[in-house]
């Protein structure tokens, strides 16, 4: 086993689907916006690329949530086609997202690495980040097993006091 440190941590969810559709939810805005986000602009050479256009390392990216008010950017560094895509995220961590089939489903693994290990990046960062992907992994596991969606769409969560940090259908 891998030790566990503030540096990286790693999430894991077998989905009943392709590995093909899976790559398709990660690696296209129309994809990418089924499941998680708002909206989502993928860039290439400063050219916004088509809504089904698969990301190829090098492209760039906007993505916006609902329920909060900020946008991540960030570049793609490896995308191959088929089983693992690597982004930026949170900054300089890499977010990678591998699929491989496994039991008649598709395994997910998502691993953010490379996570600054002061106190702030502790607290945003992993603890925030990790508890946010456990939720929108089982989403998009909801999403393509059952077409129902789990986050809260139709609600202004930020209203309350600490949603980022007590809803957990963000």
């Amino acid at each position: 086993m891998a030790a566990l440190s503030f540096e990286r941590f790693t999430k894991r969810i077998f989905i009943n689907t392709t590995i093909e559709k899976l790559y398709w939810c990660w690696a296209t805005e129309d994809g990418i916006t089924s499941w998680f986000l708002r909206a989502s602009d993928f860039t290439r050479n400063g050219n916004r690329l088509k809504p089904n256009e698969f990301v190829q390392a090098g492209d760039e990216y906007c993505w916006m949530w609902h329920n909060w008010e900020g946008q991540e950017t960030g570049k793609v560094l490896e995308a191959n086609g088929k089983d693992k895509i690597v982004y930026t995220f949170a900054g300089d961590c890499h977010l990678t997202i591998t699929l491989e089939s496994k039991h008649d489903h598709t395994l997910l693994t998502l691993t953010q690495s490379n996570i600054p290990t002061d106190d702030d990046h502790k607290m945003k960062v992993h603890f925030g980040c990790s508890n946010g992907w456990s939720f929108w992994m089982a989403n998009l596991k909801a999403f393509l097993e059952h077409n129902i969606l789990l986050n809260e769409t139709g609600i202004d969560l930020s209203t309350y006091d600490n949603y980022a940090f007590e809803f957990v259908n963000m």
